[in-house]
């Protein structure tokens, strides 16, 4: 009979983001082979609250209202014609693109961007020296990429880089109850006025369901900032939670803010540049959040970094980002500006040892398992707490750990990680940490092999090479500099 294709080529599957009590299963190509597991997903969800595995990849949720029916058509028509191609790590596909852009897409082209698009959004990878310089070959190994990304994270390791941050989703509760509300949906410290915390979010499993920063603006307003393509998910998950709440007004602003985040030594003398406020580190002090004026906007200024080093997130409404990323180039002259993209925020991430969410934190994983049992406040009732805490009084039978591995082709993700001939885990992200030379991997790991001295294998491209166990962060591992 005739075949169904999604985009992606996976089902869609879930409750439908938006529309109460509405479940989908479509695009089920392969029948036979897939059946079984989306109905076993699907009852299980629908029974027991959550399924027994991450189906992130199935669930309808990752389509946004970007993905419109003629988007759909193109997209889906693309994955057909592709059915029997090799598709590489580094390789972005042409269909569907530009379905969504910001007002700095094209100062950004002008500067040499490559680009991807990731909920239908177009994100920076990195940055050539124009945009005639600006592609790069589908491959396996390290490509023409390499060394660029490696001039950007040296300039945020020893200068100052800028990056585009629409890319990251934002959600606003508001009311009276917005703080009792999420001091329950949060594993984490709610913040007081003016500061921001990182907080997991789980399922009543125990499983993780989100990795988000929730800053305070007052008793009343707060914001949550997390991972763009999970937002529609993060979205129905909040509904689901405020049914019969009437004191607590939620929306999901990610299209209201864009911004740009500046990280590196010389940022907070960017900074001063730019505003008339005191940014001294005693004034502005690292997990503070202003409501205030960055080259004569308004702006959310939220002083943290993704990099490892002193940094400011810096968000607008759209109409004044071009005008914000025009003052940052004016003001950062004299102190070695750069721009970068996301593959040398990943490249900086590894180095501290830092997880990714949908990569190293999905639904796979407990909130012991991957490290973020340190954000939670366990003196609180919080979704998901029975399970959590039995585990952390029993200990975790897995850690999230990092690996060194001896080898000039890195990791994509999903690599057999083993020891004495078995496999013990696998790869879940992973990349070149370009400030400390070394090809670096994330991985969760049995609790007895976590030591310096394990003697480790990874395969890669069907070979396997020597690998170590990374027993704390290889740069910076006080974390004094971002502080």
């Amino acid at each position: 009979g005739p075949f169904v294709f999604s985009p992606d080529g996976n089902p869609m599957i879930g409750p439908v983001p938006g529309v109460k009590n509405y479940w989908v299963a479509v695009g089920v190509m392969a029948g036979f082979c897939q059946a079984g597991g989306v109905g076993r997903s699907l009852s299980e969800w629908m029974i027991e609250g959550e399924p027994s595995i991450d189906v992130w990849a199935m669930d309808i949720a990752r389509f946004g209202s970007f993905a419109t029916p003629q988007w759909g058509v193109i997209k889906s028509s693309e994955n057909y014609e592709r059915r029997f191609v090799m598709t590489f790590p580094n390789e972005t596909l042409p269909k569907g693109r530009r379905q969504k852009t910001t007002s700095l897409y094209d100062r950004l082209t002008q500067r040499g961007a490559v680009w991807q698009d990731s909920f239908g959004l177009e994100n920076v990878l990195w940055f050539a020296n124009s945009p005639e310089d600006a592609y790069e070959e589908p491959t396996f190994h390290r490509s023409r990429a390499h060394d660029y990304v490696a001039k950007e994270v040296k300039a945020v390791r020893e200068k100052v880089g800028a990056i585009e941050i629409a890319s990251f989703a934002n959600h606003k509760f508001t009311g009276k109850g917005a703080r009792k509300f999420l001091d329950y949906v949060l594993a984490g410290r709610i913040p007081d006025q003016g500061r921001v915390n990182l907080s997991p979010m789980l399922r009543e499993s125990g499983k993780l369901y989100g990795d988000l920063t929730v800053a305070c603006m007052n008793e009343e307003t707060y914001y949550l900032f997390g991972s763009s393509v999970a937002q529609d998910m993060h979205r129905r998950w909040f509904e689901e939670n405020l049914e019969g709440v009437d004191d607590v007004e939620y929306q999901n602003v990610t299209e209201d803010f864009h911004g740009i985040a500046i990280a590196g030594p010389n940022s907070r003398e960017l900074l001063s540049r730019l505003t008339r406020e005191d940014v001294s580190s005693e004034s502005f002090k690292f997990r503070d959040i202003r409501d205030t004026f960055i080259a004569d906007v308004p702006a959310l200024c939220v002083r943290i970094s993704f990099s490892g080093e002193l940094g400011y997130e810096i968000y607008v409404e759209p109409q004044y980002q071009l005008k914000l990323f025009e003052e940052i180039e004016k003001a950062g002259e004299g102190l070695g500006l750069k721009l970068f993209g996301s593959r040398a925020l990943m490249s900086l991430r590894l180095e501290k040892s830092w997880g990714a969410w949908t990569m190293d934190f999905r639904p796979d994983f407990t909130v012991t398992e991957s490290g973020l049992d340190f954000f939670v406040n366990w003196d609180k009732e919080f979704i998901g707490k029975t399970v959590s805490l039995k585990e952390k009084e029993n200990g975790a039978k897995k850690h999230l750990s990092v690996l060194e591995i001896e080898t000039e082709t890195d990791v994509s993700g999903d690599e057999a990680v083993m020891h004495n001939g078995k496999c013990v885990g696998y790869v879940t992200s992973g990349g070149y940490g370009h400030s400390v030379s070394k090809s670096l991997a994330m991985t969760y790991l049995p609790v007895e092999l976590i030591d310096e001295d394990t003697e480790l294998e990874v395969e890669i491209l069907g070979k396997f090479h020597q690998a170590s166990v990374v027993m704390k962060p290889l740069y910076d591992p006080s974390g004094s500099k971002m502080r």
